[in-house]
């Protein structure tokens, strides 16, 4: 299990604002699933759906972000976890982009790529691997999401969304896998030990001009994302 508690370039957990998180969230003082469900509890609502400038940010910058998505959220959930002495890995995944409909428009969706580089977080527990892939999308965001998802497929797809039709949205977490792209999965990547080996084989902004193009777009695209939002907390 060693591997599976290291600190890395990116789950750089010792980092003053880490640390300072732990501290204030008192996480150290639980235990079990309890203490793991704080934690994910807190990096889905608190670190809101959204799209960072690239996918390999370290975690302390993510958490600076305030924000993220599958890949950049799994970094950061890794890193408080094994900051805790909680052991996890990454397992990674292609995924088909229509998931993305409504989250991604316009240029943006026409230039992503068709299979996206997707990840999720597996922690240790109960002597067995559970994914946390539910958290993703917070729940303010996934509440105006869920009336607009469309049916294809026997799933439910769009806005950064993508379950099985009879799937119930359950993505708290009480000791057993969540699950909130999965359905939108076509290739499985592997099992790594850390978000810094997946994503120096596999990434989604393989040219520097995609790269330019969508660090400029991205921003428009997480002012929508925040509109969405705000409708439900009105």
């Amino acid at each position: 299990m060693k591997q599976y508690l290291e600190e890395t370039v990116m789950l750089n957990y010792d980092h003053p604002t880490i640390q300072t998180l732990i501290q204030q969230q008192h996480w150290q003082s639980l235990d079990g699933i309890p203490q793991i469900a704080a934690i994910y509890d807190y990096v889905r609502n608190q670190i809101v759906f959204g799209y960072n400038v690239r996918d390999d940010l370290c975690a302390s910058q993510v958490l600076a972000d305030g924000y993220g998505q599958c890949n950049t959220k799994t970094t950061l959930l890794m890193a408080l976890l094994r900051a805790v002495g909680i052991p996890c890995r990454i397992r990674g995944f292609y995924i088909h982009k229509t998931m993305q409909k409504g989250a991604l428009t316009g240029i943006v969706y026409f230039f992503a790529p068709q299979k996206i580089v997707h990840a999720w977080t597996e922690v240790y527990v109960n002597n067995s691997w559970v994914a946390l892939e539910g958290v993703i999308v917070d729940d303010c965001f996934l509440q105006y999401a869920k009336p607009k998802l469309q049916a294809k497929n026997g799933g439910l797809l769009g806005y950064g969304i993508a379950v099985d039709l009879q799937d119930t949205f359950d993505v708290d977490f009480c000791g057993k896998s969540t699950y909130i792209q999965s359905y939108a999965i076509t290739d499985e990547l592997g099992i790594f030990s850390s978000p810094d080996l997946f994503f120096a084989q596999y990434h989604n902004t393989p040219t520097w001009i995609k790269q330019r193009l969508f660090a400029i777009l991205r921003k428009r695209i997480n002012q929508r994302l925040t509109v969405m939002r705000n409708t439900i907390k009105r």
